[in-house]
C-alpha cells in the first residue's frame, strides 16, 4: 500500500499528456467540467456520456471523479434544474462532491484515440491520420485492409467488427474495397478527405440523407455515433490505470448511454 495522494489535476494532466486540450476543436468543451483541480481523487469511474445515472453509479461505488468522452457541459447553460438531464447530472455531482472531466475532440485528434481504435477493429494496416494538422495529428484515420473485399463482404465485416445489429450504407460499389477511412462520431465533414485519400469505403456516424448519394467507386457506412466511439472508454481506462495503479479505476458496468435504440 502507499500513502501517495493524487488530485484531479494529476489525473487531468495524465489524460492531457495523451490528448492535449490545445488540440480540441474551437466549438468543443474538453477538460474539467465540474470540481476543483486541487480536489483529492481516490477512485475514478469512466463512461462515454455523463448521465445522471452515471453520477448515481459513481456515488454507489465511491468514485470521486468521473471521466467521459462527451462533455457534460457542451453548449451554454442558462439554468441548472433537475428537469433537464444535464442539470440533474450537475446537481447530483456537485452535491456528492464528484469532479467531472471530459476528453472529447482532444481524444479524437490523436491517432491512438477514437479513430485509431476504429482502425484496429478493422485490422487496418499502414494507418495514417485522415485530416492531419501541422503537428501531424488530426481527425480520422485511413489504412489498408489485409486483403480486398467485396461490398457485401465489407458490410458483414463491419457489422461483426462493431457488433452492429444494422448498418446504414450508400449504394454498394461494384469494385473491390482495399482501402478504408474512418472517423469516430459525426464525420460527414471528412467525406471529401476520405475520397481524396483513395479509400473506397468510409465509416463514421451521423451521416445525413443527402450524403449517401455518393456515386462512382466510393461507399459510405454509418456505424453509429456511440458504436464508433465507445472504445475510447477502454483507452482512457488503461491510461489512468497505468498512471495511477494505487487507486480504483472502473468502467461503468450498468449504464448503456446510447440514446438511439434499434428494434
Amino acid at each position: 500500500m502507499t500513502d501517495e495522494k493524487y488530485t484531479v489535476f494529476d489525473v487531468a494532466s495524465a489524460i492531457e499528456a495523451f490528448a492535449p486540450l490545445s488540440r480540441q476543436e474551437k466549438w468543443d468543451n474538453c477538460g474539467l467540467q465540474v470540481g476543483s483541480p486541487s480536489a483529492p481523487v481516490h477512485s475514478v469511474l469512466l463512461g462515454l456520456d455523463c448521465t445522471p445515472e452515471l453520477v448515481d453509479e459513481a456515488v454507489s461505488v465511491g468514485a470521486d471523479m468521473i471521466v467521459t468522452h462527451h462533455p457534460l457541459i457542451f453548449g451554454g447553460l442558462k439554468k441548472v434544474t433537475p428537469e433537464d438531464s444535464v442539470g440533474l447530472a450537475l446537481i447530483k455531482a456537485v452535491k456528492a462532491g464528484i469532479s467531472i472531466y471530459s476528453a472529447h475532440t482532444s481524444a479524437d485528434k490523436v491517432l491512438a484515440g477514437v479513430s485509431g481504435a476504429m482502425a484496429v477493429r478493422l485490422s487496418l494496416r499502414n494507418v495514417q491520420v485522415l485530416d492531419p494538422e501541422q503537428d501531424g495529428q488530426g481527425l480520422g484515420a485511413v489504412g489498408d485492409l489485409p486483403f480486398p473485399v467485396t461490398a457485401a463482404e465489407a458490410v458483414e465485416m463491419v457489422r461483426k467488427a462493431f457488433n452492429l445489429k444494422v448498418v446504414r450504407t450508400s449504394r454498394p460499389i461494384d469494385g473491390m474495397i482495399s482501402r478504408v477511412a474512418v472517423c469516430g462520431g459525426s464525420g460527414s465533414s471528412l467525406i471529401p478527405k476520405a475520397i481524396a485519400s483513395g479509400a473506397q469505403l468510409y465509416l463514421c456516424g451521423d451521416i445525413s440523407y443527402h450524403h449517401f448519394f455518393t456515386g462512382g467507386d466510393f461507399m459510405l457506412m454509418d456505424v453509429g455515433h456511440y458504436e464508433s466511439e465507445i472504445d475510447i472508454v477502454n483507452i482512457l481506462f488503461s491510461l489512468i490505470k497505468k498512471n495511477f495503479p494505487t487507486f480504483a479505476v472502473r468502467i461503468t458496468e450498468n449504464i448503456y448511454s446510447n440514446p438511439i435504440f434499434y428494434f
